[in-house]
């Protein structure tokens, strides 16, 4: 599955400052991840957005947004926003949030080589 390339750039110039950032493909299409924990996504043409469940479930009462619902089950704290809800400084307060829940969780435990 493709994902939006003009959004993937968006969403790196809002995310660009931020240490300990990385790209994955995933999902059938890209994951940020800050110090190994996914905060945001594309796939198609939507963000992907991990929030924690407060925060997402607060979400998905605007506009634009439904649930992450990828296995067909929908994902608990995280949700889709269209791109209808990206524009203007829209994008960047959704990405603000994710970074933000991101930044709260503990750090990642090394994986152990056997």
């Amino acid at each position: 599955m493709a994902y939006d390339e003009g959004l993937a750039e968006r969403v790196r110039e809002v995310v660009a400052a931020e240490t300990g950032l990385s790209e994955r493909k995933m999902f059938g299409g890209l994951a940020f991840m800050l110090d190994g924990h996914m905060c945001c996504g594309i796939v198609a043409g939507d963000l992907m957005l991990r929030l924690g469940a407060e925060r997402a479930d607060e979400a998905l009462g605007r506009p634009h947004v439904r649930p992450m619902d990828f296995t067909g089950r929908p994902m608990r704290g995280m949700v889709y926003a269209a791109p209808e809800g990206l524009r203007g400084a829209a994008l960047r307060r959704w990405l603000e949030q994710a970074i933000a829940h991101a930044r709260s969780l503990p750090p990642k435990q090394p994986k152990r080589r056997r």
